[in-house]
């Protein structure tokens, strides 16, 4: 009897334990859980130069980063899809008709700084548009992979098919953006332009200022490919034969071996290496002899990236062409050296190969351009001068939505964290 009682209660309090554990599981199933509190401010808050440049900027109120660890959130394994774009404030919608009914291409070509490109990415994304990221082969697995990763996260954004082991000045570099471009003519997005950008690049222009300007009536029906016939001093990139080392760098072939000249009685034409171009000159570089053969003639060249877009955007049959078109077209913001005093008023940062790594005072001038881009970034040596660009950027991308903004589209909180403050900043961002 005891033995029979002692047997009830043990199953008694088994079955007890049971409802309880399932209770509590219930209940954390159908509890809606908290939202993920916001990171504490230990972002670099904004300098006063940078609030200079931001409207709307109250005396006295620290406005901080929302993500100070963008790198380790997509290193360390949290980089879930399904949160991803929320986390790190990617705009999930279109913004406007405008933008939606004129999808643009993108070719990004990176090999270092991950951080710096998910800001690029992030910077550059709409939904209606479509990206082909170019990951330098010669790059870490770590890098690859995470970049992978990052981009499985959106059904308009791939990995180019092929990577090239990319090198300074090398045929590698035009090769990389001729394999998006493959890639991208089989998109299922109808894409009108397609622009190239590098990682350390960033945006000035916001996408519907994109849109407006490659719309205008200068371009509308014309590629991008500022430039002017090849001068006496850089005749020598075409004239001689070069080889690549791949992954290194560009060497002569030989003691001055010289090359023929261009195929078809082609001007050689020397220009940027950035471009937009309409989507009917894309398929006429991957189709015509005439591109064909140029590229194969370009293959033992120097840079052949600088005469290459411009030169056969010179053909009177090339599709969108600009004959004569010169230096038109602003696509990048770039401070060189040489024209330090005339172009410029000098670089705040540092000069790397005689371009301008930006600094914080470099940005008055950045803004005042009408480029469409910037050239060039580094997040570690000047990161306070991507911090403001971003936020500026965003606040201007926002501010000329057409369509209701997200609490997740912000970049910046104020310094008390307040909940609150989503509603009255996306009020004052309207």
């Amino acid at each position: 009897m005891c033995q029979l009682e002692g047997t009830k209660c043990s199953f008694l309090f088994c079955l007890g334990m049971s409802i309880i554990i399932c209770s509590v599981i219930y209940l954390r199933t159908k509890t809606p859980t908290e939202p993920k509190p916001l990171e504490p401010p230990s972002c670099r808050p904004f300098s006063n130069e940078c609030k200079a440049i931001l409207p709307g900027v109250e005396e006295g109120v620290e406005w901080y980063r929302r993500d100070c660890q963008i790198q380790s959130y997509i290193l360390n394994g949290h980089l879930q899809c399904s949160n991803f774009t929320t986390d790190l404030h990617f705009i999930t919608r279109p913004l406007s008709r405008e933008e939606e009914d004129y999808p643009l291409a993108f070719i990004v070509t990176v090999h270092k700084e991950l951080e710096l490109f998910m800001r690029l990415l992030r910077a550059i994304y709409m939904p209606q548009n479509v990206y082909c990221i170019h990951v330098d082969a010669k790059a870490s697995w770590e890098y690859k992979e995470a970049v992978r990763r990052l981009v499985s996260c959106f059904n308009n954004a791939f990995l180019s098919n092929h990577s090239e082991t990319v090198t300074y000045a090398g045929f590698s570099r035009l090769q990389a953006d001729l394999n998006c471009m493959k890639d991208l003519v089989k998109s299922n997005i109808g894409w009108r332009k397609v622009v190239n950008l590098c990682g350390q690049d960033f945006p000035i222009k916001s996408n519907l200022e994109l849109v407006r300007y490659l719309q205008s009536k200068e371009w509308r029906d014309r590629n991008m490919t500022p430039g002017i016939k090849q001068p006496d001093t850089m005749k020598h990139r075409t004239q001689l034969q070069y080889k690549e080392i791949i992954g290194s760098h560009v060497a002569p072939k030989g003691s001055g071996l010289k090359k023929g000249p261009a195929p078809h009685n082609l001007q050689v034409y020397f220009g940027t290496a950035y471009y937009a171009l309409t989507r009917p000159f894309v398929d006429f570089v991957l189709k015509s002899q005439i591109a064909q053969d140029l590229l194969e003639w370009s293959k033992d060249t120097f840079s052949p990236d600088e005469h290459y877009w411009v030169t056969l955007n010179s053909i009177k049959e090339a599709p969108g062409s600009y004959i004569g078109g010169g230096w038109a077209g602003d696509i990048r913001a770039i401070k060189w050296r040489d024209q330090e005093g005339q172009t410029h008023n000098g670089c705040k940062g540092h000069y790397v190969r005689d371009i301008c790594i930006y600094g914080m005072e470099d940005l008055p001038w950045i803004i005042s351009r009408n480029s469409m881009f910037a050239n060039k970034f580094d997040s570690n040596t000047f990161p306070g001068a991507l911090d403001c660009l971003e936020q500026w950027h965003r606040n201007k991308v926002l501010n000329q939505a057409t369509v209701p903004k997200q609490p997740s589209w912000l970049l910046a909180i104020q310094g008390n964290l307040s909940s609150s403050y989503f509603n009255s900043s996306c009020k004052q961002l309207g």
